[in-house]
């Protein structure tokens, strides 16, 4: 059988449970407040992590622009620095401290003749031409520079090159620069102002050693020939007197020759009688001739012509054809100096050809004959011919020449007439 509690008993269990009900209560607000700063406190953290997590976000972006501008301006320097190692106008190559070829551009494959497919890597071979750079630029100074020849199919070149050392990306590793120069053409330039500066030297010389000769060889001419036509010479001395003569008037020759070429002096034209001049030319030759054993002769088919010329220098030209033919021919032989009339583009015109009985003129020579200096005899200067072509063209004229071995050569002269004398 059940007994129920009673009303007191109730009341004294309920004051009994009070307390204890009271002190749950304040450890649940405790519980609930402590729960609550907790909370608090995470979400006031979290939403530092979140500030922080955007400020590092902010920074990253920024440092990968920055890496991606540095690596975009990396890119664009890198490739300006190659179009200008493309387009220098002098060879680069650069070997590292195993003197292994790293870099090579266009400029100095073209200095090199290296063939456009071959590549600097491992295992292929190098041209020799490589190799004899390297030996070139041997020496242990930090930058030396020297001129290197180099033999190609092309012909004889000569290459600057200039050797550098810098350091290495490592550091301690010393890589080289070899910078090449093709200065063949400025040694060529070179040498001819340095010819040319000889050249003027020696004309100058030559022109005071020529003026100084011509004077003292008119007297002796003049003497020579009143010897020739003194009474009391014996026909030996006459002869003697003739190879004086002979040699005077060649030697004259050669100083005219010499003058006209250096001083090159304007014409002074002046209407002249070309047969006549002709006429007198062959008389003053005859000495030289008869020394050789030759003879010369005038064929006259064009009348009195008159030209309108410097008469000395023309019969300067027509002395420098003679000699040239009495040095090509051998005893016996003529010379004719034929005169006849001609037309150019309606233009009158008089034409004089040497004719003579030499060795003649190879296709080779014909092409260099007016060249200044070129001769085939030695002892002569090599400048009658350049001075007749000179002298011709001044005149309005011009020369040629037919010719072909061991039959003989013909040089001719025409020459604009200004009249004729009946």
């Amino acid at each position: 059988m059940t007994i129920l509690p009673s009303a007191r008993q109730k009341a004294r269990s309920s004051r009994r449970r009070a307390p204890a009900r009271k002190v749950a209560e304040r450890s649940l607000v405790r519980a609930f407040a402590t729960f609550t700063q907790a909370a608090d406190s995470l979400e006031k953290s979290y939403g530092q992590l979140q500030a922080e997590v955007a400020r590092l976000r902010g920074e990253l972006e920024r440092a990968n622009s920055e890496l991606t501008r540095s690596l975009e301006e990396n890119t664009r320097v890198r490739s300006f620095l190659a179009q200008i190692l493309e387009g220098l106008p002098c060879g680069v190559l650069v070997f590292d401290a195993s003197a292994r070829l790293r870099v090579i551009n266009p400029e100095a494959r073209g200095l090199l003749a290296l063939d456009p497919s071959w590549l600097p890597e491992e295992g292929v071979a190098w041209p020799a031409v490589i190799d004899q750079l390297l030996e070139e630029t041997s020496s242990e100074a930090p930058v030396a520079e020297r001129e290197w020849m180099l033999d190609d199919p092309a012909g004889t070149r000569f290459l600057a090159v200039t050797r550098a050392q810098v350091m290495g990306s490592k550091g301690a590793d010393r890589e080289m620069i070899c910078i090449l120069r093709d200065v063949t053409q400025e040694k060529r330039l070179a040498s001819e102002r340095e010819k040319a500066r000889r050249n003027e030297a020696l004309a100058e010389i030559a022109t005071v050693l020529a003026h100084e000769i011509r004077n003292p060889l008119g007297s002796l001419e003049l003497f020579a020939g009143l010897l020739a036509d003194s009474t009391a010479a014996t026909s030996e001395a006459i002869q003697w007197v003739g190879h004086i003569q002979a040699g005077l008037r060649t030697l004259a020759a050669t100083v005219n020759n010499v003058l006209q070429f250096h001083s090159q002096p304007c014409p002074e034209p002046i209407p002249t009688h070309l047969d006549r001049l002709l006429r007198e030319t062959v008389e003053f030759l005859g000495p030289l001739a008869r020394q050789r054993g030759m003879q010369v002769r005038l064929s006259n088919r064009a009348g009195r012509v008159l030209v309108h010329a410097d008469p000395h220098r023309l019969q300067q030209v027509f002395l420098n054809l003679a000699l040239n033919a009495f040095r090509a021919m051998s005893s016996g032989g003529w010379l004719v100096a034929s005169v006849t009339r001609t037309m150019s583009a309606d233009q009158p015109q008089v034409q004089i050809d040497f004719e003579d009985q030499g060795i003649g003129i190879s296709s080779e020579e014909l092409e260099k004959i007016f060249e200044p200096g070129f001769t085939r005899h030695a002892g002569s200067p090599g400048l009658g011919l350049s001075v007749c072509k000179k002298v011709i063209e001044q005149h309005g004229g011009a020369i040629s020449v037919h010719s072909a071995p061991r039959l003989g050569s013909t040089f001719t002269v025409t020459l604009p007439t200004a009249g004729e004398m009946e």
